[in-house]
């Protein structure tokens, strides 16, 4: 079945039941959907160890062990040895038996890994990377003509990473054709060699000017397997990145999957295209925002890389840091970050070499978790640097189209300015999802909800979530076929709401007031108080309720509506509740150490947040 992502799967039979499978790189996860009345809900759910390295080297027994599982915890009969059971047996007298649809998503094998290349690096090769991107991939470099390596580094660049995939673009339809024609000729110099599959020619995608088509043609035709799509930048004003897109979805089912252990098996399995777990991650975001017309940052923080989604204005953007994690990348957020960075968010004295050794012990035991408190505070400093550094690579790469010509007033008419201006505008985004291990599986709520509003500082009013038990895959690739379906689950099974962060912005002496509030909540209870600058104040609001929060700033403090303007704004509850955040925006913590210990304390105090540590 050759469809691609963004098309929907036509089927003659209503879905009612329905199993889904994310192979990931150390676990595939199964989930069991069925329709309950009019909703559809997730029922069961089944995990194994992913089977597609030795001894097995079959992604299949990862993902029949899985559904066995659900099999035993339902009573339902799925399998027939190794096959599925579909469509199931309800209108044959046997309601337990099979079910309509097997589908899934992988990352198994390391991704999607791509290489791309451009012209100017920051005008047609930051679109080539959007569009991997976006595609669910990791790129793991980015060529262009202006990038400063040599000729020789370049072909040796790309003959040593050994990619899945290139995408080529370049060019303006109807510019020169000489950069873009050089960079192909790189590319058949370097003679690259794909990462699975001694015998089958690497998958390259054109997307560049038409005019280089015939040399392109000439040069790489017989090297690799050529595919030529629409050039991703027509003209400087416009990013054209869906063919690509979709052109990437297609080649990684049929070449990259292909090449990986059982996949072939798998892909006879499933009853709708299997897609790149990121991709469908994105996809299922995608849906919400738009179903719900929000502006919305969803993160997923992994033991290696961390993913970061954007919808704002209806514009989707995904990055991933490839050198970001809690496990096998935990040193490169060192490394990045800077050890005072990690330290500043550690509520109590510790040496800088002990630090140091609980992050290289982690990155050599990457399956360990903590074990005590002061562990868990660690990690969870650890994650608020790797979530603020994705966030501001996202927000580099999250941004309007660069070299491109603005309208000016007269007296700009002498600067020439690039617009590249980032896409993500923090004062109107409306939710934040959080997924991923530290997220996700965090002792208690409120320390998941804390993470990202240390790491991320949301601005005005943001509602904040996570993804219960990381499904948000699962349930992209079933929004392509059936999105009532998607949406049910996501909105009643997948995703905890943890509540709403009111962050006035606009910085002032602890103590001194930042803003006055009246809180109406549902039951009519009225709460009047002040917001003082170093303070955290956190009011229970049960999920599903809604409160009326009116915030009078002061004079040079903005709320959202504007400096020294009142904001009044229905607010969402949660398991967490309302967050009310005096610290001030941008954040800033106490440089002596005493005084910054202290100020953790009373915070995490104010909410309840390590009750032990006090």
């Amino acid at each position: 079945m050759t469809s691609s992502p963004s098309s929907p799967v036509q089927f003659d039979h209503p879905l009612n039941v329905i199993v889904a499978t994310d192979c990931g790189s150390t676990t595939t996860k199964a989930i069991l959907i069925e329709k309950v009345g009019e909703e559809y809900r997730q029922t069961y759910r089944g995990e194994a160890p992913t089977t597609v390295e030795a001894p097995f080297e079959d992604v299949t027994r990862g993902v029949l062990n899985a559904i066995a599982e659900i099999e035993e915890l339902s009573g339902r009969k799925i399998l027939d040895g190794e096959k599925i059971v579909t469509p199931n047996r309800a209108g044959q007298g046997d309601p337990m038996t099979g079910v309509d649809i097997y589908i899934s998503t992988s990352s198994a094998g390391g991704g999607l890994q791509m290489m791309v290349t451009g012209v100017v690096q920051s005008m047609t090769g930051e679109s080539a990377q959007r569009a991997a991107l976006g595609a669910g991939a990791i790129v793991i470099d980015v060529l262009a003509s202006n990038d400063g390596r040599l000729p020789h580094e370049k072909i040796e660049r790309i003959r040593s990473m050994r990619p899945d995939m290139i995408l080529m673009s370049g060019g303006t339809d109807g510019g020169a054709v000489t950069h873009v024609v050089e960079m192909a000729e790189y590319v058949s110099a370097a003679e690259p060699r794909p990462r699975f599959g001694a015998t089958y020619k690497l998958p390259l995608i054109f997307a560049g000017n038409k005019d280089a088509r015939p040399q392109v043609q000439r040069i790489l035709g017989e090297k690799a397997a050529l595919e030529i799509t629409d050039n991703i930048r027509p003209v400087l004003e416009k990013e054209n990145l869906a063919p690509a897109r979709d052109k990437i979805h297609d080649l990684f089912l049929e070449h990259v999957m292909q090449q990986a252990p059982g996949y072939r098996k798998l892909m006879e399995m499933t009853g709708a295209p299997i897609m790149p777990t990121p991709a469908a991650v994105g996809v299922i975001m995608e849906t919400i925002a738009k179903r719900e017309g929000l502006n919305l940052i969803g993160v997923d923080i992994g033991g290696a890389t961390t993913d970061v989604f954007s919808i704002f204005k209806g514009v989707f953007n995904r990055t991933v840091s490839a050198n970001l994690g809690m496990s096998y990348s935990i040193s490169n957020v060192l490394a990045e970050a800077g050890l005072p960075n990690i330290m500043r968010w550690v509520p109590f004295t510790i040496d800088e070499q002990t630090i140091r050794n609980r992050i290289k012990n982690k990155m050599i035991r990457p399956t360990t978790i903590p074990q005590t408190l002061d562990e868990l505070q660690i990690e969870q400093a650890i994650a608020r640097e790797a979530l603020r550094l994705a966030l501001i690579h996202h927000k580099s790469l999250a941004s309007g189209l660069k070299g491109v010509q603005q309208e000016r007033m007269i007296s700009d008419m002498f600067e020439q300015q690039a617009s590249g201006k980032t896409l993500i505008d923090m004062l109107q985004l409306d939710l934040i999802v959080g997924s991923g291990g530290i997220l996700s599986h965090a002792p208690r709520r409120i320390q998941s909800m804390l993470m990202m509003v240390d790491a991320y500082e949301p601005l005005g009013v943001t509602a904040l979530s996570v993804d219960s038990i990381f499904m948000m895959p699962h349930l992209g690739v079933l929004s392509t076929i059936n999105e009532k379906a998607a949406t049910d689950v996501f909105v009643r099974d997948c995703m905890i709401y943890l509540g709403t962060c009111i962050a006035p912005i606009g910085q002032g002496k602890d103590g001194e007031v930042s803003a006055s509030y009246e809180i109406v909540f549902p039951d009519g209870k009225t709460v009047r108080d002040r917001l003082r600058f170093g303070d955290l104040t956190l009011y229970p609001l049960e999920p599903g309720k809604s409160a009326t929060i009116t915030v009078e700033p002061a004079k040079h403090v903005n709320a959202g509506a504007g400096i020294g303007v009142t904001l009044t704004r229905k607010v969402q509850g949660g398991v967490v509740g309302l967050l009310l955040d005096g610290r001030g925006r941008p954040l800033q913590l106490a440089e002596e150490q005493g005084a910054r210990i202290a100020s953790l304390k009373k915070w995490f105090d104010a909410v309840g947040l390590y009750p032990a540590a006090s």
